[in-house]
């Protein structure tokens, strides 16, 4: 799957590019119009979301079917309404139910958040907002963190017991 700026998504089977020397100019994978550009490249697997967020904080995830298998080098579709108020998509990650990310902004602003947190919506819609960023502040990365969080001794916190449970 690739996703640009605009908030277009194209998803095709990787046997539809050819191998080629890396000399190659390579194959279209998506159209671009005027300034739009690719933010990213992804595999399609099982049980995942499509996460995409956009500089001015908004993200949202979207159940892969929504996105059906086309050939590639056409236009793509719609996976995040791109406006003034969201911004362009800085970036889009496949991602699980209890995966963790990391949005960076680039006034220094880092938060972390599990995706569990984040709503499941609709390929043309503006998503829900992440986080908070100051005027003229745009966020400029987002990241899958691998590794589970654990505490200053290396160990993963402790669940709360459940309150309904004595």
């Amino acid at each position: 799957m690739l996703s640009t700026s605009a908030g277009q998504a194209i998803r095709f089977r990787e046997s539809d590019v050819r191998a080629m020397g890396r000399n190659a100019a390579g194959v279209r994978g998506i159209h671009l119009d005027g300034d739009d550009a690719v933010v990213a490249v992804d595999m399609v697997t099982p049980d995942t979301t499509l996460l995409a967020v956009a500089e001015k904080g908004y993200g949202k995830r979207t159940a892969l079917d929504e996105y059906r298998l086309t050939g590639r080098g056409g236009k793509g579709i719609i996976t995040m309404n791109v406006t003034d108020r969201v911004g362009r998509v800085v970036g889009v990650r496949m991602v699980r139910e209890d995966d963790h990310v990391m949005l960076i902004t680039d006034g220094g602003k880092v938060i972390r958040m599990p995706v569990h947190d984040i709503s499941v919506i609709g390929r043309n819609t503006q998503g829900v907002r992440l986080i908070d960023v100051a005027e003229g502040e745009k966020v400029v990365g987002l990241a899958c963190v691998a590794e589970k969080e654990v505490d200053e001794g290396g160990r993963e916190p402790e669940t709360p017991p459940d309150a309904t449970s004595a």
